[in-house]
């Protein structure tokens, strides 16, 4: 007998045959054997417990006879019928409860399983069957918290909203048909279509009808913004203020413009101007990709550039498009297109500080539009798109080429012969006179409002945006820095020859923000901050870091013979029989790092440079690019050497930090953030150590003891004994300053004595001045402790050697004579030999590679057989 499941429930007197239930006990199907009979219910139906599976066997009992009954009645198989779940958790749930399983009568005839209290328990007590019919509760979760209480209040309204709308929950979708669901799939997809339709054509009707109550139609008079631009200095002060001047805006009539003018404009601008309405949808969409690909350019309609310049602005933004577009298409309804094109041609900027043709026509030929030859037209309507770039006075090729563009245009349209086309000559223009785009700044700051405008335009920010916006421009240029590093040029260069030109960039090499700019006293000349020329030796920094960046890494202690050798000589007093790479470059010799070079590769030198802030050409270097033969700006230099000063992270150089419109609206702010980590910091340190010996070498310590690195530069000319360019480049912790003095033609020059200028004099004596008086106003800095990469340099003088001769291969405990003479190679022993960078004792002869790049001048050395001397 299986052992009692509860101790409530009444033990059996003794074992009972099986029984099985009568129909109406069972609705259909009879009920298994039971393994042993309960208690009596209270309508007397005996309690079997009904498990929906087979029984054990009794002891005593064959396996078969259990299942007799059931295999009889139901031919081996039965189904589980309503009241086998709750007889099946009748026996777990009488375990805990103390309750038994009796049979309870139901309404519709049938009986079901329910538990009730066993013999002497409280008769009030029963669990119900779960599966017997009749109204079942659940009882409903309280909601917690707001989001449940928000659900628990709309879930009614969502019921009703999705039975309006036919959706259905997952039961109900079991519950369809095949084809039901077919149908039901067809009616989804039509609703679907029909639903993207409507919202094409419906939600750009109702954006149509909202733009075109909001935004009015401008005047022809909104098209000049006479907005004043200011350009400021870091700490707010003004540097410069640009105002439209009313006399640079001439409005004529349609009859004084040429036909063959308002054609040229079209074939640059809008070909299909005539018969377009008034925006180009391709021109939008091509916009847009460009706008999500980071692209530019887009191509608008005449109309669209008249509303843009007129109301909506310039930004690069969806909503100034789609007002763009809805104000086309209001012009293009209520104006003519010949109205609309003599407005466009009154209000467009052509560049000089001219808006509209007319002035422009004065402005580029001295003469009044109606006088204008095709050629001529042809010219202003090309450099529409970007005046300052195509301008013919900066750009002359880039002009010719847009202005082929548009003749070319001219004649596809039949609007010119191609007799004509092929007749026509480039026009030549009158010299840009001083308008308003440079206002009065005629002195060193006309470079720096020069450079800001060219900073704009690499920002997106246009010239007629800078010209019409009423912009304010906030830059990095310390007025007092700035103050100071003209007064240096100055003051150095007074009572100089008058041919020798300069320029001079400061650098803040934690932020990469320029402070201090000197492009020349003519602020609308050249810009000799930004002129290409050979650097000299102020480029052997870098082949010491691509020394310490190869792997193994060459210390500043491997030392070199820097003997002057055939085609390659050394400065006067550079020459250096046994030196290391701190030594030579203190006293810059150029056998040294042309062998440095060769030794790692000219390629690395050149990647180093580029790691440290050069971006000019350096294609194919040599053994000599150590030596300068590639051509950098005063501004590159500055910028590379800020970051060896700034632990080798470097920050782009500029000179914007901040543009805001005339509404407030910050356009662009630059954010430093962190930098870029171009090479490890103590890299950069041994970088440093290498260069400080330098400033004091050459006489230009800086006061209060202040730490400062350096490097001269001096390029040979052609003549002998001259030279063409000569730099001073070097930096503390706080700043870093690069130096050029040379001359428009590459002449030889020379200060007032007549003497040749190296690199150590004017350039650098212009350098300290600036620096002392940056030490002095903002107090010294040191740099980080130093911490050798491989074998730390020497601490004697440049031109001692840095292994004494001894016939010992141990130090003697006395000190050894220094040699009178140069050494002998051959009688010197082994073993204090010098380390060449392979590891192996250094040859007298130059390695292989040497050999067979420093003796072949470099590909700019054509200026001398020795271009650079230091």
């Amino acid at each position: 007998m299986p052992p009692t499941r509860s101790a409530r429930t009444a033990p059996a007197s003794a074992a009972t045959p099986a029984t099985t239930a009568t129909p109406a006990t069972t609705g259909a199907l009879a009920a298994p054997p039971a393994p042993s009979p309960g208690p009596a219910a209270p309508d007397g139906t005996s309690g079997t417990l009904r498990t929906g599976r087979r029984r054990r066997p009794e002891p005593g009992e064959s396996a078969g006879s259990a299942t007799d009954a059931l295999t009889a009645h139901t031919g081996g198989r039965r189904r589980p019928g309503p009241d086998d779940a709750a007889t099946a958790l009748a026996p777990a749930a009488a375990a805990r409860t103390g309750l038994v399983p009796a049979a309870r009568p139901r309404s519709d005839g049938g009986a079901s399983t329910a538990l009730v209290p066993a013999p002497g328990d409280d008769p009030g007590t029963e669990l119900v069957d779960a599966a017997a019919p009749g109204p079942r509760r659940r009882r409903r979760a309280e909601p917690d918290g707001p989001f449940d209480r928000v659900i628990a209040l709309l879930g009614p309204g969502v019921g009703v909203v999705r039975r309006r709308l036919g959706i259905l929950d997952a039961d109900q979708k079991a519950a369809l048909t095949p084809e039901e669901r077919r149908t039901r799939r067809r009616r989804q997809i039509v609703y679907s279509l029909v639903g993207t339709a409507a919202s094409i054509v419906l939600l750009p009707l109702l954006l149509l009808g909202i733009g075109w109550l909001l935004f009015p139609i401008p005047s022809t008079d909104d098209a000049v913004q006479n907005q004043i631009a200011t350009v400021s200095y870091a700490d707010g002060g003004q540097l410069a203020r640009l105002v439209p001047e009313q006399g640079n805006r001439i409005k004529v009539g349609m009859d004084a413009i040429p036909i063959h003018v308002r054609e040229a404009v079209l074939a640059a601008e809008d070909r299909s101007f005539y018969s377009n309405p008034g925006f180009d949808f391709t021109g939008i969409l091509r916009a847009m990709v460009n706008q999500l690909t980071g692209g530019v350019g887009g191509g608008s309609t005449i109309t669209q550039q008249y509303v843009k310049n007129t109301l909506v602005g310039n930004d690069a933004t969806y909503w100034r498009k789609y007002k763009e577009l809805i104000v086309s298409l209001k012009v293009s309804g209520q104006k003519s297109k010949d109205e609309i094109l003599n407005d466009y041609l009154n209000a467009i900027y052509f560049g000089r500080g001219a808006y509209g043709i007319e002035s422009a026509s004065l402005a580029y030929f001295g003469k009044p539009a109606a006088q204008l030859t095709p050629s001529e037209g042809a010219l202003l309507a090309g450099i529409i798109q970007s005046p300052s770039n195509w301008d013919p006075a900066n750009s002359p090729d880039r002009a010719k080429q847009r202005w082929n563009f548009v003749l070319d245009g001219m004649n596809a349209q039949g609007w010119i012969s191609t007799a004509d086309r092929q007749a026509a000559v480039f026009p030549q223009t009158i010299p840009p006179q001083n308008t308003s785009r440079s206002s009065s700044l005629t002195d060193a700051r006309g470079h720096i409002l020069n450079a800001v405008r060219s900073e704009l335009g690499s920002l997106g920010i246009s010239e007629q945006a800078f010209a019409q916006g009423g912009l304010q421009v906030t830059t990095t240029i310390d007025p007092q820095r700035q103050q100071q590093l003209t007064d240096s040029v100055e003051q150095k260069l007074r009572g100089e020859p008058e041919l020798l030109r300069t320029g001079a960039v400061a650098i803040d090499p934690g932020t990469g923000g320029i402070v201090g700019y000197y492009g020349g006293s003519n602020g609308t000349g050249l810009d000799y901050a930004q002129v290409m020329k050979q650097p000299g030796s102020t480029f052997k920094p870098f082949a010491v870091l691509a020394g310490l960046l190869n792997d193994p890494p060459i210390g500043l202690g491997t030392t070199f013979d820097g003997s002057e050798r055939p085609g390659l000589r050394n400065a006067e007093g550079a020459n250096c029989p046994r030196c290391d790479l701190k030594q030579a470059m203190t006293i810059s010799n150029n056998v040294v790092f042309t062998k440095l070079a060769a030794q790692v590769g000219p390629q690395k030198v050149a990647d180093a440079a580029r790691l440290a802030g050069i971006t000019a050409p350096l294609d194919n270097p040599d053994a000599r690019l150590p030596l300068g033969n590639k051509e950098v700006t005063p501004v590159q230099l500055a910028s590379a050497y800020a970051t060896i000063a700034a632990g080798g992270v470097w920050h782009p150089p500029h000179m914007v930090s901040k543009v805001v419109d005339s509404d407030g609206r910050v356009l662009y702010e630059y954010q430093p953030g962190e930098g870029e980590q171009r090479f490890p910091e103590q890299v950069a340190r041994n970088v440093i150590e290498a260069m400080m010996n330098v400033v004091d070498n050459d006489g230009l310590q800086l006061p209060d003891g202040q730490e400062a690195a350096g490097k001269t530069g001096t390029v040979q000319s052609r003549f002998e004994g001259q030279n063409n360019d000569a730099w001073f480049a070097g930096f503390t912790p706080q700043i870093a300053t690069a130096v050029w003095v040379g001359t428009d033609r590459n002449d030889p020059i020379q200060d007032s004595s007549g003497r040749p200028i190296n690199g150590s004099d004017l350039p650098g004596s212009v350098w300290k001045e600036f620096m002392s008086d940056t030490v002095r106003a903002t107090g010294t800095t040191d740099f980080p402790a130093f911490r050798p990469i491989g074998e730390a340099p020497a601490t004697l003088a440049p031109n001692e050697p840095t292994t004494p001769a001894t016939p010992t291969s141990t130090p003697s405990a006395e000190p050894t004579p220094e040699p009178t003479a140069e050494p002998a190679a051959p009688a010197e022993p082994p073993a204090p030999a010098p380390v060449d960078p392979t590891g192996s004792p250094e040859a007298t002869g130059d390695p292989l590679p040497a050999q067979q790049d420093d003796t072949q001048p470099g590909g700019d050395a054509g200026r001398a057989a020795d271009p650079t001397v230091g």
